[in-house]
Formats: C-alpha cells, structure tokens, sequence
C-alpha cells in the first residue's frame, strides 16, 4: 500500500511532489486533508467535513465546467491538492475564476502548494479565463498569503470580519492575478507608463 501523508505514522513523507490531475481513487486523501482545515483551522469557513462522496461530488462539478483539479502525489501518497472554480455564478463574472489549494497537515513549507498553485495557474491560462481571485480564509494565514504573493497574485482587499468560527470573527483577505498574455502585455505597457 501506498505512503499515506494524511496518516501521522507514515514514517519520513515524501519531499518531491508530481502535480496530476486529481482521480476518483484520490479523494479518501482529499477529504482527510481537507477535514483538517475545516475542523481545526480557519482556511475555509466551512464547519462540517465533508466525506470523499461529497468531495468527489464536487470534483465532478470542478471538472464538468472545464475547471482543473489537481493533486500533488509523491511515492502514492497524495500531498495536497488544488482546483479551480467560478469566481460567482453571475455570468459577467465567467472570465473570473478563484483557486483552492490545500497542503496535507505537517507538510506546509515543502513547496507542495507552489508546485500545485503554479501548474493550476498554468492550466487556467491556456482557458479563456482572464483573472483569478484568492479568497483566503483568516488574515493570519501568513503562509497561504506568502505563496499566493510570490506567484503574483496582488493584495487587493479585506472583508473584516465576515466569518465566525472556532468562536471567534474571521477576516476573509482577497487578492487577484491577471491570467494570459494578453493580461501580461497589459501589465507590461501600463509599466512603461
């Protein structure tokens, strides 16, 4: 049987993730990652886990809309995973699109979510979708703000206190990135001034 990163007796988890995208057999790993942050921290504002049902439930309407889901999966086990879906059901809104990622518990630091967030950011830009938004759970969420931040998502805004989990109120910190070479030479002429 494959390592298991979501398991805490997996004895030295891998280091070098492959990015793919996401199967049916991968999502008891993603329900399990992602019940850590729905149970113990303030990512998502999400207050009960969903099963691996539900999450492949939701994968399906990820990839019915043409959306990437991937995984980061080392020697069998699955690192984290990351997926896109519509900014808001709004249709002006279909060139937006917003990210997830998601890094097993323990394994923050290692370059999973840069791995993942990068190649989800590469697929995007081969679509026809022209920006992407981070709504990031907890202004305190240094790590996923950093990373976001070094692949060039810019800090565009903060909802004060629009959530209240784990007793407490919860910021919601939002940031953006231009997607496609259209959006790049834009970039590059406003530079020039």
């Amino acid at each position: 049987m494959p390592a298991d990163a979501t398991n805490p007796d997996t004895p030295n988890p891998p280091r070098s993730p492959v990015v793919r995208d996401a199967t049916p057999a991968d999502f008891d790993a993603i329900a399990r990652i992602y019940a850590h942050y729905v149970e113990n921290a303030l990512a998502t504002f999400e207050e009960i886990a969903p099963g691996a049902d539900e999450m492949r439930a939701r994968h399906a309407a990820v990839v019915a809309a043409g959306l990437p889901y991937l995984v980061a999966v080392a020697d069998g086990a699955v690192l984290g995973y990351a997926y896109a879906t519509a900014y808001r059901a709004r249709s002006a809104y279909r060139h937006t699109i917003e990210d997830s990622v998601y890094i097993a518990d323990g394994m923050n630091g290692r370059g999973i979510g840069m791995a993942l967030l990068s190649e989800l950011i590469a697929r995007c830009e081969a679509g026809p979708w022209r920006q992407v938004i981070a709504v990031i759970g907890n202004s305190g969420n240094a790590g996923s703000i950093a990373l976001h931040a070094r692949l060039g998502f810019e800090h565009v805004g903060v909802l004060r206190q629009v959530g209240f989990k784990h007793g407490q109120w919860v910021d919601t910190v939002l940031m953006q990135r231009s997607l496609g070479e259209r959006d790049a030479r834009t970039r590059a002429a406003s530079a020039r001034g």
